[in-house]
């Protein structure tokens, strides 16, 4: 595999980009990248086509992949020499995914995102407030989230005690025992490595090594494992937005073209069959932009539309968890 078949579109302090990046460092596998500002709008991404507005993107070959979910479980199926970083077994695997969950749909994250210290100044631009208010669908108000804080304080070190006093507490080096970090370490590591790394977000008498030994050992493992993971492959070539996008359009397509599965709930409900043009939006954050195409595929793990996108046109996948999917016109609420 080449570095330009895979392109990720990210910035460099996006903590959802961070899994990717950290992923494509421990398997060694290269990449190009196309840096994007931090708040809307981004004319690279439109033009493949897509208004869907969270960081980080993933393509590989002609397909694009959205949600960092869905972009790890795509790059696990890549051939590499390097060994895969999920697991084979099925508890194991269950714990991956539980720690997916926890992160991203429990709230973990979205409480560590409102703990980040309000005098940043990117926080005091009125531009990044408008854009996180249309991202969350919740005014932004820095008082609002100092009079929170001490609550969101609380939920946060729930997830420190957690890693400190069950996955941690028997003093492995890595959560599945494995001989070095693992997905499941990705998927646990990430909400408290970001805030760990952010002066001010943590009160430092609470959330102190001395407090969180396990966990603070455990995140400089993880830190240094990525640091010499990068150093034994190349930088990433960064693209500018003309250049990702006639590299990918140009591509192959990486993903064989699936079929609409005519007994999915939805796609039952909606009439939906290939060629038909949806909507495809997030269900939490993010919602407010949808993106539309004509739909490829769809079944009970992803839905694939494709998209008009500058010198040709891409397919772009979402995961169906997270996800709505509606034929274009219509109403009906899934």
């Amino acid at each position: 595999m080449a570095t330009e078949d895979i392109v990720l579109y990210h910035y460099f302090y996006s903590p959802y980009a961070r899994r990717i990046v950290w992923y494509l460092a421990l398997r060694g596998i290269p990449y190009s990248q196309c840096l994007q500002p931090p708040m809307m709008p981004r004319p690279d991404l439109a033009r493949l086509g897509i208004a869907y507005r969270r960081i980080p993107i993933l393509s590989i070959g002609r397909d694009v992949y959205l949600d960092t979910r869905l972009q790890l479980r795509k790059l696990e199926e890549l051939p590499w020499p390097a060994p895969k970083l999920a697991s084979s077994k099925g508890d194991e695997q269950a714990l991956e995914r539980l720690l997916e969950s926890l992160a991203v749909d429990s709230g973990v994250f979205s409480t560590a995102a409102a703990l980040l210290p309000t005098d940043l100044p990117l926080l005091q631009d009125p531009a990044f407030q408008k854009d996180r208010s249309d991202f969350t669908g919740v005014e932004f108000s820095a008082e609002g989230l100092q009079r929170a804080r001490p609550e969101l304080l609380r939920e946060f070190a729930g997830m420190f005690e957690l890693l400190e006093t069950t996955l941690l507490a028997d003093g492995r080096d890595w959560v599945l025992k494995t001989e070095g970090p693992g997905l499941a370490d990705i998927e646990a590591v990430w909400p408290v490595h970001w805030m760990v790394g952010i002066p001010g977000a943590l009160p430092v008498k609470q959330f102190s090594p001395a407090v969180y030994p396990k966990v603070y050992a455990w995140i400089k493992r993880f830190n240094d494992a990525v640091v010499a993971a990068k150093k034994n492959m190349a930088e990433p070539r960064t693209l500018s937005g003309e250049e990702a996008a006639e590299l990918i359009t140009k591509s192959a397509f990486h993903d064989a073209q699936g079929s609409v599965d005519a007994e999915d709930f939805v796609v039952e409900a909606q009439g939906l069959k290939n060629g038909d043009v949806v909507t495809v939006s997030p269900t939490d954050t993010g919602a407010s932009k949808k993106d539309a195409g004509r739909l490829v595929s769809m079944d009970k793990n992803e839905v694939v539309f494709e998209t008009k996108a500058e010198g040709g046109s891409v397919r772009v996948h979402a995961p169906r968890h997270g996800f709505r999917v509606r034929m274009r016109g219509t109403s009906a609420v899934l």
